[in-house]
């Protein structure tokens, strides 16, 4: 997480005026929320062909901008000592649960059982990994399927309400899904070069 510098002034005790002023490090949360919205969309993109279709349209879509307007130019390469954190995180996944590889596999020719029994471990995996690195919690702590009653200046972020929602807050219904939160993010740093900051996993060459 990323630190902003501001500053605060603390007054002398003694009477004689204000000490000078103290930076005061504040989180910013900007970085960190864009984060878990690309791992959303990430896994939305995966299974969810609608919500894919319509983000493709979205990132296609060319800019409405006037001929005396021009967009600003943004790197689109991490610089050598940078990665995205998305890649980061795939490529995580790949390396402990060969998560790629499954989600690129053909399974047409294989029976229901044999793709349970393939996705099981690579599934397993996974959960693993997630929990080190975000050591996730429910974000309610009741039972699924227990009454819960959500507060009127409830946050959209942490609720989303299904069913006859016509109702004014506070509303009660059954809880459906406790919902996941991280309580924290712990991604590996990257120290390779910038050629492959994009490398989700290397080819793999056997020398006889």
């Amino acid at each position: 997480m990323h630190l902003e510098p501001t500053t605060a002034a603390v007054v002398n005790p003694s009477g004689s005026g204000p000490h000078q002023p103290q930076p005061v490090k504040r989180p910013l949360r900007g970085d960190v929320m864009r984060f878990f919205l690309a791992i959303q969309c990430f896994f939305r993109v995966l299974f969810d062909r609608r919500f894919a279709d319509g983000l493709k349209k979205l990132t296609q879509a060319e800019p409405d901008v006037s001929p005396t307007e021009s967009l600003p130019r943004t790197a689109t390469t991490p610089s050598p000592s940078q990665r995205s954190d998305a890649i980061a995180l795939l490529a995580t996944l790949q390396r402990e649960a060969r998560f790629v590889d499954l989600v690129n596999e053909s399974f047409e020719q294989y029976s229901d059982a044999q793709v349970g029994a393939a996705t099981r471990e690579v599934l397993t995996d996974c959960g693993k990994v997630l929990n080190r690195l975000f050591a996730l919690k429910a974000v309610v702590d009741i039972a699924e399927g227990e009454s819960l009653e959500v507060p009127s200046d409830y946050d959209t972020g942490r609720f989303r309400l299904t069913g006859d929602v016509s109702g004014q807050p506070p509303l009660t219904g059954k809880l459906m899904h406790a919902g996941w939160i991280a309580t924290q993010c712990e991604l590996p740093s990257w120290t390779g070069s910038s050629e492959a900051a994009l490398v989700v996993a290397p080819a793999e060459v056997q020398v006889d």
